[in-house]
């Protein structure tokens, strides 16, 4: 079920581990079964560092067709209970994308999951796609939002060359089997000079370093794990010139932000609670930065 691979950037097996795998009481079952759900579970696997670039990833880590079949596999309830916060997070970022790109295009959102972002971009004027591997989530955004959203990775939706003016990738390039491919592809389908935003977590942050393992962005579903030196470095391979990198705040409901830190501190969990009980914050939004950032790049 598992496979080694060569490091995703420049191709080299000389590596250092930087965590070990814990796999003791993990069953075959239950590691695919975490692709099926909303990627909250703490990293077991190893994590390694290319000695020849410093580009971070899972190594050894399940086979590819494992992953994708837990990705179109299952439901994820959490995921869009949480549509609320997404929406107020893309609408903040969509005002970035719009100064990049005023003119409104074809714009292209790979792994949507519920669609809240091409909700607010078309309420802008943009004329949405999407693709999500899920199929329950695909479901979810056409009956929610009456977005058309196609089932499966970008591969499996043959766009046509120089198609689109945006493409953009929330929270999904450290998720998909091969970031160098998936990059070709987008390269592919963008029209010259098109816009790709990428956001992930970054592992050179400082908050990444403090808290180590413990650091809320280590998750079995990530596969990759970039710093704004190493995704430069990938886009500019790609055929990708970056033109700002900037952290980026996200917002969610305050009561999910507390059941989701009980996974690395009872304590905080407790306070957050109580904070939860005494003032009603179960629902409030709360903007939040714990490593995540946000690239936007141009097609060369």
């Amino acid at each position: 079920m598992f496979e080694h691979l060569p490091c995703n950037l420049c191709g080299s097996n000389n590596y250092k581990v930087l965590y070990k795998a814990k796999y003791e009481n993990e069953t075959q079952k239950d590691l695919i079964e975490k692709f099926r759900a909303a990627g909250d579970e703490t990293l077991i696997d190893q994590i390694v560092k290319c000695k020849k670039c410093g580009f971070v990833y899972v190594n050894p880590r399940i086979k590819g067709k494992y992953i994708l079949e837990g990705y179109s596999e299952g439901t994820d309830e959490t995921h869009v209970g949480q549509a609320k916060g997404r929406e107020i997070t893309f609408a903040k970022q969509l005002k970035l994308i719009n100064k990049f790109k005023p003119r409104k295009g074809k714009l292209l959102d790979i792994g949507t999951a519920g669609g809240s972002f091409l909700y607010v971009a078309k309420k802008n004027g943009w004329d949405v796609h999407g693709v999500e591997p899920n199929k329950w989530m695909a479901k979810w955004g056409k009956k929610h939002y009456g977005i058309d959203i196609k089932p499966g990775d970008i591969f499996a939706n043959k766009y046509p060359d120089n198609y689109f003016d945006v493409v953009t990738l929330w929270d999904v390039l450290e998720h998909v089997p091969d970031a160098a491919k998936t990059l070709d592809e987008v390269n592919r389908i963008l029209k010259p000079k098109g816009l790709l935003v990428v956001n992930y977590p970054d592992i050179g942050s400082w908050i990444a370093r403090v808290l180590k393992r413990k650091w809320m962005f280590l998750l079995s579903v990530h596969l990759y794990y970039f710093t704004p030196r190493t995704i430069r470095i990938m886009l500019n391979k790609h055929g990708f010139k970056v033109k700002k990198i900037k952290p980026h705040f996200q917002s969610l409901a305050f009561g999910y932000l507390i059941f989701r830190t009980g996974a690395y501190s009872k304590f905080l969990q407790k306070i957050g609670k109580i904070m939860i009980k005494t003032l009603g914050w179960k629902d409030k939004q709360v903007s939040y930065w714990i490593g995540q950032t946000l690239v936007v790049a141009r097609k060369k």
